[in-house]
């Protein structure tokens, strides 16, 4: 009797009853479905912010490509105003409802056929990725695409320089406090009447800068098309240090409208 006892005490503690026995497997089955969903929703959590993340990037360029785009500052032709690595905003909507670019204004251009010959290509594959980042303001905008000071817009007169060593807009000094510092308005003399439609530019360090007097000899003599400007440089976004708006400038007010004068552009 007592050694059945004994082995009747030794069977319950090493076989586990039934109970016990669906705890346990219903304890592994539990856990694994737990596992699996963590990692269903670790998955849809990646999915997720990777979907947020292209729906954030379609947004950013729709919004630069039609409203406002930051522009790399690729050299130093428009210091001290715009530096090299300067980020600024230009506004796209600046000359879309009527009105045009005025003297004063930092414009954003694309120089083909006026500062660039035509007929240049890129990479279509590197030309798109550029175009991307470069809508991010991460990379340096095409070769095609320039920043300069409006000077002269259609009819006016542009003189370099005067007695005083200005230039002067339909015979009015303009006194350039842009300018680089130690920088004259132009070494270079010109006689021009900017025609109806083209814009006269030029950049503010303009011992260092390739503007419109450089172009002077070639088709459109240094113009650019207004319908080829991109858009107005309002603010300069980065670096930090250098977050301001881009002021008009006072320079051109007491220019008037130009006079009638016969003839065209003059070399």
């Amino acid at each position: 009797m007592d050694t059945e006892a004994k082995y009747t005490e030794r069977d319950r503690s090493s076989a586990p009853d039934a109970g016990e026995e669906g705890e346990g497997s219903r304890s592994v089955r539990s856990s694994r479905p737990s596992g699996y969903l963590g990692k269903r929703l670790a998955g849809m959590s990646w999915r997720r912010a990777g979907l947020l993340g292209l729906a954030c990037t379609v947004v950013v360029l729709l919004f630069s490509h039609f409203v406002v785009q930051p522009f790399q500052i690729p050299s130093s032709s428009m210091e001290p105003t715009l530096q090299i690595g300067d980020r600024v905003l230009v506004n796209k909507l600046a000359y879309r409802f009527g009105s045009g670019p005025e003297r004063g204004d930092v414009v954003v251009f694309d120089g083909t056929g006026s500062f660039v010959q035509e007929g240049l290509q890129e990479n279509p594959v590197s030309a798109a990725t550029r175009g991307v980042f470069a809508a991010l303001g991460l990379a340096e905008p095409a070769e095609t695409d320039f920043v300069k000071r409006v000077v002269g817009v259609g009819g006016d007169r542009v003189v370099c320089c005067d007695k005083g060593g200005r230039v002067e807009v339909n015979g009015v000094p303009v006194d350039e406090g842009y300018l680089h510092p130690g920088d004259v308005p132009s070494e270079v003399p010109f006689d021009i009447v900017v025609p109806q439609g083209t814009l006269w530019v030029m950049g503010d360090h303009r011992s260092n800068s390739r503007d419109s007097r450089d172009h002077l000899g070639e088709p459109g003599g240094g113009m650019v098309p207004v319908d080829r400007v991109i858009g107005r440089a309002d603010w300069i976004g980065w670096p930090v240090g250098r977050w301001t708006s881009l002021e008009p400038s006072g320079a051109f007010a007491r220019v008037g409208e130009a006079e009638r004068m016969p003839g065209g552009a003059h070399g």
